[in-house]
């Protein structure tokens, strides 16, 4: 069974987290400090605060941006329940925005239709490692968190996404583009912002008491994360040439690939392919049987996104989702991918394609 996803580790990885251990200094120091400085200075801002995982790197910035119980805080649809999370333990309000039906990111028309002077920040996750309409966003005027879990190393326009925003959120979680097992960071240009995050993440030894957080990031870590980021344009690389291969193949077989803009550099975080079936009906009934196929035929596929937050949260009225939901399969794509690998997985989508989807 090929995986639907997997870490892409080495002895290099493996040796930096033993230098720690044999250091016998393992917890928050040192290494974190580098690691937080080369993060910064790959994606181009002043400074960044590692975190114990994408969420809490969440939490922390929607505090040190001000965000207050009772504010709205915009925010996709179409992602994890981790946003939402983060939106609770605040006490805020999340505004669900739909999708760009050909993106997957956030719809910028439905979200200026939305905003309500009590929207206070805007959460911009990357969809799948495509960057977003972020300068569109950015020009609304109100605080914009750049959800980069899926997206370090992609670029718009020349610039990193993770540059634009008032902050950036990454998650190094085991899976994602560069892991170090559990983990986030918080990068802005804000020296005040990055200051109260960095308060925030800790709580002992403090002159005032006010509720902070175990949220620290580890060396041993660090030392991991260090040794991937070393490598993360290689990862990036080696994605894009299999995304290449995928949408070559694909478009022979008629299959709808990717759209991507000239200015936005894709990393192919998730490749995802769409159930077209008639009627929708058909294809919210298809979709599971359409992912035990590929599991049949060797390949763990998944949904992109579990289950939409306004799926949770009982709220109707998005259609581009729902839509999205009920038609995209995401199907394996990572830098330990074989050649044998990526042509079994061209070959199932083929035989997928004559099951007449």
């Amino acid at each position: 069974m090929i995986p639907h996803s997997k870490p892409t580790l080495n002895k290099e990885d493996a040796l930096a987290v033993e230098d720690v251990i044999n250091s016998g200094y393992i917890s928050q120091g040192i290494i974190i400090d580098r690691f937080e400085n080369e993060m910064a200075g790959y994606i181009g801002v002043k400074g960044g605060v590692a975190v114990s995982s994408g969420t809490a790197a969440l939490h922390l910035s929607l505090i040190a941006l001000g965000i207050k119980e009772g504010d709205d805080i915009a925010m996709p649809s179409f992602v994890c329940p981790a946003l939402l999370n983060a939106a609770k333990y605040i006490h805020a309000n999340p505004l669900l925005i739909d999708i760009n039906p050909l993106s997957y990111n956030i719809d910028v028309a439905d979200l200026k239709k939305k905003l309500t002077h009590k929207t206070k920040a805007i959460i911009v996750p990357h969809a799948f490692g495509l960057p977003s309409d972020i300068e569109d966003i950015m020009n609304i005027g109100i605080s914009v968190i750049e959800d980069c879990a899926q997206s370090v190393g992609a670029t718009y326009k020349g610039r990193q996404a993770g540059s634009f925003g008032n902050c950036a959120i990454f998650s190094f979680y085991s899976t994602k583009v560069m892991t170090t097992g559990e983990g986030g960071m918080v990068l802005s240009n804000s020296d005040t912002l990055l200051n109260r995050v960095r308060d925030l993440r800790e709580y002992d030894h403090k002159a005032e008491y006010v509720m902070r957080y175990n949220y620290k990031m580890t060396d041993m870590q660090g030392a991991l994360g260090l040794s991937q980021l070393k490598r993360l344009n290689s990862f990036i690389l080696k994605r894009r040439n299999i995304a290449n291969v995928y949408n070559e193949r694909f478009s022979e077989l008629g299959v709808a690939i990717p759209s991507v803009p000239p200015e936005r550099g894709h990393i192919y975080f998730r490749y995802v392919i769409r159930n077209r079936r008639q009627k929708t009906e058909d294809r919210r009934q298809k979709l599971e049987e359409d992912l035990k196929f590929f599991e049949a035929n060797g390949i763990k596929c998944m949904r992109p996104v579990y289950k939409p937050i306004h799926k949770y949260l009982n709220i109707k009225g998005f259609q581009e989702t729902d839509k999205a939901w009920n038609e995209l399969i995401s199907i394996p794509i990572y830098p330990s991918l074989s050649d044998s690998d990526v042509k079994d997985i061209c070959e199932a989508v083929r035989r997928w394609r004559e099951t007449g989807y």
